[in-house]
């Protein structure tokens, strides 16, 4: 039986632009990085928030990540969505509700950033 996700993986054509994004703006922290022997592939980088990793794939002339996202719990929703819109991190849909997955999450709102390579962040609160 699966207990959970072990990372959420995202490609990014400046994996230096990406990693100070996600440590700046997220609060993520690099704690190890590699070179891949993979055709298109420079290097793979893991930042870790808490026990959630993101893997960034270092593909400079890769595609974009545009469709695909991670989702965050923030437990102060209206600060983190204030400080990354004046951060002039672009916005891909405005704070919204939408339906619950269980009671506990009756009235949560959520918010999509786009990154450094569109890739979609979402986060709840």
């Amino acid at each position: 039986m699966f207990q959970k996700i072990d990372h959420v993986a995202i490609t990014v054509k400046d994996r230096v632009a990406s990693i100070r994004f996600y440590e700046e703006h997220f609060g993520f922290q690099k704690y190890y990085e590699h070179d891949v022997p993979a055709p298109g592939i420079e290097k793979i980088a893991y930042l870790r928030l808490g026990d959630t990793v993101l893997e960034l794939i270092h593909m400079p002339e890769g595609p974009k990540n545009s469709g695909y996202h991670f989702c965050l719990l923030s437990d102060d929703f209206d600060g983190d969505f204030n400080r990354l819109k004046a951060a002039g991190i672009p916005i891909a849909q405005l704070p919204h509700s939408s339906a619950a997955r269980t009671p506990e999450e009756e009235g949560w709102i959520r918010v999509v950033f786009l990154g450094p390579d569109e890739e979609m962040i979402e986060f709840r609160g």
